[in-house]
């Protein structure tokens, strides 16, 4: 496969010489009020009536109890599986994308969540995006029994085993931590030759794994200022490390700080290249957070 060093970021998004629309996406829909079924079904419907494209879950297996650094949440936050809630939400929606944003790789059975993803993929019809990262909460690590050091390239050979099990027509692979070979699974997921693939982190080696990877690079909780480090730290990674051509450009994908956002901030956004925004509702309510959706719809996507 052809590869190359140079790719396109941080240029704002135009065709035939008119700006593209930014799109939008909703953060949390197996997360707090929307870890209730029939709320996720109520915000999920809301945001593809809205014209949102996408919906994203987040993920912790495990939180520290009491709360301690980094931990992202208290431990009484209610997190459904990104899989279980997407699945139920595919069943009641018909357009609209369900990203994992993020899964944590490798913290994962590679095999048994190629599985899932693909069973993902075949009953949403296509409709599955597989972000993931290496992860960085040291004691969801230690709990599950997972080495935190090498945690990057146990995510990286991950990878290269479920795309082999997804891809192939004889799965086998002989990596450090994972070995198979006379195996195989079906059915395999609807997108050929496997779901969008979306790379979270801030960090320098999450950079050169989405150049390298991915369709597309997920910062999340960044404000314009911290996009634009993450850029150059986007573009330093694509000058050290191939990525091939059949990726095409590196979508940028980016939820900002909770809250709502006002038109100049979303040009900001769009100016850095930016060309997705997955909003986090700073309300808890169910009702509140589907009115967040459609005011935000009203505000930005007319």
């Amino acid at each position: 496969m052809r590869t190359r060093r140079c790719v396109t970021l941080g240029a704002a998004v135009e065709v035939s010489g008119i700006m593209v629309a930014m799109k939008f996406g909703l953060f949390g829909i197996n997360t707090g009020a929307l870890a209730d079924p029939e709320s996720s079904v109520r915000a999920a419907r809301a945001a593809e009536a809205a014209g949102f494209d996408s919906v994203w879950t987040g993920e912790h297996v495990v939180l520290p109890d009491p709360q301690a650094p980094p931990s992202p949440a208290p431990p009484s936050m209610p997190m459904l599986d990104p899989a279980v809630a997407l699945g139920y939400v595919a069943a009641h929606t018909s357009t609209i994308a369900l990203a994992t944003g993020i899964i944590i790789l490798p913290q994962r059975n590679p095999l048994v969540l190629a599985k899932e993803l693909a069973s993902l993929d075949v009953v949403s019809k296509g409709r599955l995006w597989f972000g993931y990262a290496a992860g960085y909460l040291h004691q969801e690590f230690t709990a599950l029994g997972v080495p935190f050091d090498d945690r990057g390239a146990r995510c990286d050979e991950y990878l290269d085993a479920m795309l082999e099990l997804w891809d192939s027509e004889s799965p086998a692979f002989a990596g450090e931590t994972i070995r198979f070979s006379g195996i195989d699974a079906h059915p395999r997921p609807v997108q050929r030759p496997h779901p969008r693939l979306i790379v979270g982190g801030h960090s320098a080696p999450a950079f050169r794994r989405a150049v390298r990877r991915a369709n597309g690079w997920y910062g999340f909780a960044l404000a314009p200022d911290a996009v634009a480090r993450c850029i150059e730290g986007l573009e330093r990674a694509a000058a050290e490390v191939d990525r091939s051509a059949a990726l095409g450009d590196l979508e940028l994908t980016v939820t900002p700080p909770a809250g709502p956002v006002d038109a100049d901030t979303v040009e900001r956004y769009r100016q850095l290249g930016v060309t997705r925004l997955v909003m986090l509702p700073r309300v808890r309510e169910t009702e509140s957070i589907i009115r967040f959706v459609t005011d935000t719809a009203e505000a930005h996507l007319g």
